[in-house]
């Protein structure tokens, strides 16, 4: 089972981001957000014939998931063209308090936009409904600089990403065909 939907209401969003801001700067205080390289390069492609290049990890130090899940985030951003792309992940770091602090947050993986435009985020969590209630509230700063209509994301329970990552086969029991954006291919097939 897997789980796509909408934003969540506005004044929800902007209490849950307002909560995780403050949980996330005394993660940071305490030095317990990392941001792994061993992935930064890494071209993934989609079942939707884009591929994107991992640009950025962030992941935070916690016991392994109990509830693993996947979650892949889509957005097409306003006025970003050109060289207006790198600026923009050099300039995304300062994004990161506003979901390390969210319950259940594990790692993610940030893409650089896709040959169709679109940025991805590839993340782990531990509870499908914890991903879900993120991604709900994420989509209230989104709309802010996105493109109306192109915000999406997917939240695939009992995957982790690592798995994922290393047999994207994984992803294709949840596969709706018409709605393939957020599913990984093999990197060479």
């Amino acid at each position: 089972m897997s789980f796509e939907s909408g934003p969540a209401p506005r004044a929800k969003s902007w209490l849950a981001v307002a909560k995780c801001v403050g949980t996330s700067a005394a993660m940071l205080a305490r030095r317990q957000v990392h941001l792994p390289a061993e992935n930064e390069g890494r071209m993934l492609r989609f079942a939707d014939g884009s591929t994107a290049r991992v640009y950025r990890e962030t992941a935070v130090a916690r016991q392994p998931a109990m509830e693993p899940c996947v979650l892949v985030v889509t957005f097409t951003l306003r006025l970003v063209r050109g060289r207006a792309h790198r600026f923009f992940e050099a300039e995304s770091l300062l994004n990161t308090p506003l979901f390390v602090g969210f319950p259940g947050f594990v790692s993610k993986l940030w893409c650089a936009h896709d040959t169709f435009g679109a940025y991805r985020g590839l993340y782990e969590w531990d509870g499908a409904e914890r991903a879900r209630s993120y991604a709900a509230a994420l989509w209230r700063v989104l709309e802010l600089v996105s493109v109306p209509g192109s915000i999406s994301y997917k939240v695939l329970p009992g995957l982790r990403r690592d798995e994922v990552l290393a047999d994207p086969a994984r992803m294709q029991a949840a596969s709706h065909p018409e709605h393939a954006w957020w599913r990984l291919l093999p990197a060479g097939g």
